[in-house]
């Protein structure tokens, strides 16, 4: 089984902001009057606009890129029409990381989404078992795990971990495929 899966630049665009469509932006960069409720009680313009970007981010891709800031220009400004700010409030938004975690912690509670505890990463686990059973590829594997996980609302873990997991799954799967057919 080779051990690298994704390049350099393939691994920095699984932990950042890719293009954004059209249909995405209607579908995930449109606030309710619920979200512009949630989103008042941040006070500075630059926290309001940063936790909209990560409100939005986290359904559209299952987890919220370490630097906000960068999140799409059409995006950013999308948000910023809503909520009457500038997308330049955006700028030196999570300099402080805590910052952003918190604010992350908030907007997950807020969509009903959780970090990944032992149950959930057993879930995943068994997930990419059956998976692996069915399918050798570990960028497919990848990809289903992250399916599986926004369809649970669990906040997807670090690539490297993910990564890690789909390597266990297809190691798990090729021993369990041997062990199934006896030997000649």
């Amino acid at each position: 089984m080779a051990t690298r899966v994704f390049s350099d630049e393939e691994l920095e665009a699984l932990r950042s902001f890719p293009a954004v469509g059209k249909d995405e932006l209607i579908r995930y960069f449109t606030l309710t009057p619920a979200d512009r409720a949630f989103l008042a009680k941040f006070r500075r313009s630059q926290n309001v606009l940063g936790a909209a970007v990560q409100l939005s981010a986290l359904p559209w891709l299952g987890f919220v890129p370490d630097d906000v800031p960068a999140a799409p220009a059409a995006a950013v400004g999308r948000l910023a029409r809503q909520l009457g700010l500038a997308a330049g409030d955006l700028a030196g938004y999570g300099e402080r990381e805590q910052t952003r975690t918190d604010h992350l912690r908030q907007v997950a509670e807020y969509l009903g989404w959780k970090q990944p505890k032992a149950i959930e990463h057993k879930e995943l686990d068994e997930f990419l078992l059956a998976r692996a059973m069915e399918h050798d590829s570990p960028s497919l594997l990848f990809r289903l795990g992250c399916e599986y996980l926004r369809s649970a609302k669990v906040i997807r873990p670090g690539v490297v971990l993910l990564l890690e997991k789909v390597a266990s799954a297809r190691t798990a799967a090729e021993q369990e495929t041997h062990g199934r057919w006896p030997t000649c």
